[in-house]
């Protein structure tokens, strides 16, 4: 499966059938092709340089993407273990609902302000070096994890283990801008999103496994020690931007006639004109909490409610909760799509969409009667395909509305809103579920949805100005 999916990353990124090339070899012929056409004129000279710099592209893309995607895969593997193993933490070690969702509150809280620290300092230094000491950093303290004994370490750890968590989206923002051209930039963002689902549904499938032979314990265990591994492979393989390899701008590389008016702008003015005086950009923000109130309930709750609500097995409600995750990837891509061909690049068009029809499918999962395993297996994959198109959108909106030398700081606020809702979606939607029961919180759940897609419908006639410029 791996493999097949590999070829349709290569595919994906080589569709005009030029060969990816190695940096090191085409490298060489770069050289001799100059050298050999040294006495030709100017024009196939140029020619042959442009060729060798598709190949290159082609190669650096590849690269960059399936990296970035086995990378932030392991960010969510250190994230998604904490909800497989919370049954198990509040029985063997006496937690209440209430208690384990402000572990999830306070952690949500300081990963969404992380973000934004992040972003910023991430859109003035090397992404490469920061998700790849994210990871690593991140990976230590999961597997620190593994030992917890008491409330207050346990919290006190995945708090700190979340500000290093906080180092993995803002340097995928900028390198996903710097690597992909607006026109393309949403169904790439799709498919680099994927890595979350694959990562979660790839945790939550093993972890019956690892609890039933081994304890929860190991759930913090094993992937802490391979994502050690993976932040190693994460250095090796990242490199910045495409002028760092001495190849030319994206914009230029896919002939988009746009010279921002803004580059030369010192940073912090830039953020503030870009980001901090754009309503558009305030839109998607408010826009992201009510998408990641509703994506991180169902995320973190899910297991539990299918368990308690519908009478799930471990099992089921493992392999339902999975499903949400894989069913992501389709929609992910399908927004993405719809939005960069179908729409010319308005997000927020396909963003109130996409929330409109969530709100109904999580209606009917709500209503529907315990026990109707295939009703919700069947909603789990409406759920997890609808919510996953507005939260790829609303990064590559915010990007759009502020500028590719700003998207790790625009990402990193629109980050920080959604991880607001998603500090609701722990402690809140817990003592709405603990004090009056799973209807009123799955009545939360829906009414956050409507909400969602009425601030992406105030974007719906803004897109990238490179688009409008092109």
């Amino acid at each position: 499966m791996l493999a097949a999916y590999t070829m349709i990353l290569y595919k994906f990124f080589s569709k005009d059938g030029i060969k990816v090339l190695t940096a090191e070899s085409s490298l060489t012929q770069s050289d001799h092709l100059i050298s050999d056409n040294v006495h030709s004129d100017a024009l196939a000279c140029a020619e042959s340089q442009q060729a060798v710099n598709k190949g290159l592209f082609n190669y650096w893309r590849f690269r960059i993407m399936y990296s970035m995607m086995i990378g932030y895969a392991g960010f969510y593997m250190l994230r998604q273990n904490f909800s497989a193993a919370m049954p198990y933490i509040s029985s063997e070690l006496g937690y209440s609902k209430i208690q384990l969702g402000a572990v999830i509150s306070a952690a949500n809280i300081i990963y969404g302000v992380g973000k934004i620290i992040a972003g910023y300092f991430g859109d003035r230094n090397s992404a490469r070096f920061l998700m790849a000491f994210g990871l690593l950093t991140s990976a230590v303290i999961n597997f620190t994890l593994g030992f917890s004994q008491s409330l207050t370490f346990l919290m006190s750890m995945w708090v700190l283990h979340s500000c290093f968590q906080s180092l993995g989206w803002p340097p995928c923002a900028r390198l996903l801008n710097h690597w992909f051209s607006p026109k393309e930039l949403a169904t790439k963002w799709a498919v680099w999103n994927s890595s979350q689902q694959i990562g979660a549904g790839f945790m939550l499938l093993i972890s019956p496994f690892i609890i039933l032979h081994f304890g929860w314990r190991y759930l913090f265990l094993i992937p802490g020690v391979l994502c050690v591994g993976l932040s190693i492979f994460l250095y090796n393989r990242l490199r910045d931007t495409p002028e760092s390899l001495g190849l030319p701008s994206i914009e230029h590389h896919h002939g988009l006639n746009y010279d921002d008016p803004d580059k030369d702008l010192p940073l912090t003015e830039l953020l503030v004109k870009k980001i901090f005086n754009n309503r558009l950009v305030w839109y998607v923000c408010l826009a992201n909490f009510f998408v990641y109130y509703v994506r991180m309930s169902i995320f973190n709750w899910a297991p539990t409610f299918l368990r308690e609500a519908k009478g799930s097995s471990l099992y089921t409600a493992a392999a339902q909760s999975a499903v949400y995750d894989i069913a992501g990837i389709l929609g992910g891509v399908c927004a993405g799509y719809l939005s960069d061909r179908f729409t010319k690049g308005y997000r927020g068009r396909v963003g109130a969409v996409f929330m409109v029809l969530l709100s109904i499918v999580a209606l009917v999962f709500w209503k529907s009667p315990s026990g109707s395993v295939s009703t919700h297996f069947f909603c789990m994959i409406g759920i997890g395909f609808l919510i996953t198109g507005p939260q790829v959108l609303v990064g590559v909106a915010a990007s759009d509305f502020a500028s590719k030398r700003a998207a790790g700081t625009a990402t990193g606020l629109t980050g920080a809103f959604g991880y607001a809702g998603s500090s609701f979606a722990g402690v809140g939607l817990a003592i709405i579920a603990e004090k009056e029961g799973w209807d009123m919180a799955f009545m939360s759940i829906v009414v956050a949805g409507i909400l969602a897609a009425f601030f992406f419908s105030l974007t719906w006639n803004h897109r990238s100005r490179a688009l409008e410029k092109s």
